[in-house]
């Protein structure tokens, strides 16, 4: 995708959604991280729906520790994966207090320490609950981002590449959330609703799906 474009493509996802947000839900940086822990594999309404009531006993590692893994299963036990992620919750709260004082890093690296935390994570603990200009590369953003050609990539880590060279300031902060929602609601897996696309026209994916009153 050419600069113009990209710069024209980011201007519109803005324009359309001016203060996009994460919809998984939180009440501070660790309650963020075990969220999005909890987010993979799993829809963020279905995390949702299990973290309201964990989060209404927990919101620290030492509560979480406190809290132990058979009562946080319970808690999750609607969440694919829900066995290995109570261990990790635990496992990450314990290292938390051991390491840093029970709060969660402002640091990449650091938080990719934690166990059960991936690249894709920590990126979006560091955009979400620290303001950093990173790129968490989901499915969603994986499938815009080669559909586009926006940063067309075979791995997670080549798009994330792509987008720290193409993405613009000022849409760098926001730029992944914009992504994501896209993917989500408009250029969906299966069939991408190209009809109401606000960027249709910069996008080189073919053909595009027409408006459904349009296929009788």
């Amino acid at each position: 995708m050419k600069r113009a474009d990209v710069a024209a493509f980011f201007h519109r996802l803005a324009a359309d959604n001016p203060h996009p947000e994460t919809e998984l839900e939180s009440v501070n940086p660790y309650t963020l991280l075990v969220a999005v822990v909890l987010s993979a594999q799993a829809t963020d309404a279905g995390v949702n729906k299990a973290t309201r009531s964990l989060f209404a006993a927990a919101t620290t590692p030492d509560q979480m520790v406190a809290l132990g893994e058979a009562a946080l299963k319970q808690h999750i036990r609607t969440i694919g994966l829900f066995n290995t992620k109570a261990k990790n919750v635990i496992a990450l709260s314990e290292q938390l207090l051991a390491r840093h004082d029970g709060v969660v890093p402002a640091d990449r690296d650091a938080l990719e320490q934690l166990p059960g935390v991936g690249r894709k994570t920590a990126n979006v603990v560091m955009n979400v609950a620290f303001g950093a200009e990173t790129f968490a590369v989901d499915t969603h953003i994986f499938r815009v981002c080669n559909r586009t050609e926006l940063a067309p990539g075979k791995t997670p880590a080549a798009v994330e590449a792509g987008l720290e060279c193409v993405v613009p300031q000022p849409f760098r902060l926001h730029a992944h959330h914009w992504l994501i929602l896209h993917g989500r609601y408009t250029c969906k897996a299966r069939t991408p609703e190209c009809w109401r696309c606000v960027v249709a026209d910069l996008c080189p994916f073919h053909p595009k799906t027409p408006a459904p009153d349009s296929r009788k």
